[in-house]
């Protein structure tokens, strides 16, 4: 799998996509790219285990529902200005596979908000569409 081509790939499906080499330098990113504003934040270990949460809570409003009441939470992240998720799986086509129980998340990437951003690690990334659904159904 060549990172370059998935990014290209996305980038051909309408996505600005970018290639950092660590989740450090994407919590990095974030927290230059967002500043003063509300932030949704999508159930995602990804996220968590790079610590994107406390790095943006020092200087945005954030919610979460990993973090507080869930309803609450999730009613206040999907009117969030920007929504951060990660993803379930990834095709090497740049095909997005995201499989919600409560279904926030999957609409809050879709629609409502200013900026959207999906963290991605390698270990979402999938040869085919199938293996992406596959992954997001067995492993996610």
């Amino acid at each position: 799998m060549e990172l370059e081509q998935v990014c290209a790939n996305l980038q051909a499906r309408g996505f600005s996509a970018r290639i950092f080499p660590d989740g450090q330098s994407a919590a990095d990113y974030l927290d230059s790219v967002i500043d003063g504003a509300s932030v949704g934040f999508g159930g995602s270990v990804t996220l968590r285990e790079i610590g994107v949460y406390d790095r943006l809570a020092r200087h945005n409003e954030i919610h979460w529902h990993w973090t507080g009441d869930d309803a609450q939470e999730r009613e206040q992240a999907m009117t969030a200005e920007v929504y951060l998720s990660s993803v379930n799986g990834l095709s090497e086509d740049g095909e997005i596979v995201n499989i919600d129980g409560a279904g926030n998340r999957v609409s809050s990437t879709l629609y409502g908000h200013k900026r959207v951003y999906f963290v991605v690690g390698q270990n979402k990334i999938a040869p085919t569409y199938e293996e992406a659904l596959w992954r997001a159904r067995n492993v996610a």
